[in-house]
């Protein structure tokens, strides 16, 4: 499970990507040199106080490569230490979506494209040749499928009217705002959500960031689920292989995702349990569950 806030203490939190482009079966790999340390190395750096991970995986690789991505599945975390201090680095695979402006910084003076071995080669710490190898032993190029449980929405006793109208509490709010940071290193195209207010709030920053309208299917409210007819809709979008994002409830998500890993999961068995405000990221390919990553809020 990903920690997703830096906090006060001795660990020094950092987050980076193995930045790659071109056929994912022979991709070329970003590969930096900092003039500073005199190194070569993968985009990486420091998170900034409240930063998501995601986000500072995200600002870095266009800082110090100049691109656009999409992350991919979770990669190993590096821990060594600096300056008599922890630091970890949390990585992902991210394949280039654009091309941007990057600005010039005195922190990297040159950056190369190079294939998996010679990457692996040029590298000046294991680590981030032991990322290559996490990289290539599964498919690269993965689609997402985000499945988000709705943020907080106060208590459900003390709520009268009608339960689906029940909107997100400040908490929610909060939490909803994290969830879209998280969405964003995802770039889902498609947004499908209960009916439910508290679910179409949750899913509605990112949204209105993206212009990505929601879509709603009642069969997977809480007041109209149907585990058979939400199984299909579910199991349809890893066939359609959209980066999609889907917001439902506590009292659904347990049984399509538990279904979804019995059935399309080469990851063996999950937790299908999901907190308020948490996200599970399926990476797929071929309609196959290749990766899980989870996020909390």
């Amino acid at each position: 499970m990903t920690e997703a806030r830096a906090h006060a203490g001795d660990l020094i939190r950092a987050a980076g990507a193995v930045v790659w482009r071109g056929d994912p079966d022979a991709p070329e790999i970003a590969v930096i040199h900092r003039p500073k340390y005199d190194d070569w190395s993968l985009p990486k750096g420091k998170l900034k106080q409240g930063e998501h991970a995601v986000t500072a995986a995200l600002r870095e690789v266009a800082e110090e490569v100049g691109t656009s991505v999409r992350l991919g599945r979770r990669l190993p975390s590096v821990h060594y230490l600096k300056d008599g201090r922890l630091k970890r680095v949390d990585y992902w695979a991210a394949k280039v979506v654009a091309e941007i402006a990057r600005d010039p910084t005195d922190e990297v003076d040159r950056l190369e494209w190079l294939p998996v071995d010679r990457a692996r080669g040029l590298l000046t710490y294991e680590w981030d040749a032991g990322l290559l190898t996490a990289l290539t032993a599964t498919p690269p190029d993965t689609t997402p499928l985000v499945m988000v449980r709705h943020a907080y929405a106060g208590s459900r006793q003390a709520w009268e009217g009608d339960d689906d109208l029940r909107p997100l509490d400040g908490e929610g709010e909060a939490q909803a705002r994290a969830i879209c940071e998280i969405l964003y290193g995802y770039r889902p195209a498609a947004l499908i959500s209960s009916p439910s207010r508290r679910c179409v709030q949750t899913l509605l920053p990112y949204a209105a960031r993206q212009a990505v309208p929601i879509r709603t299917e009642n069969v997977l409210s809480e007041s109209g689920f149907d585990r058979s007819l939400s199984l299909k809709v579910t199991m349809s979008l890893l066939d359609e292989g959209t980066p999609t994002a889907l917001c439902s409830h506590g009292k659904v998500l347990p049984d399509l995702l538990g279904a979804l890993f019995e059935r399309r999961s080469d990851t063996g068995p999950q937790d299908p349990r999901l907190r308020k405000g948490a996200l599970a990221v399926l990476h797929h390919t071929a309609g196959r569950v290749v990766a899980v990553d989870r996020y909390t809020t």
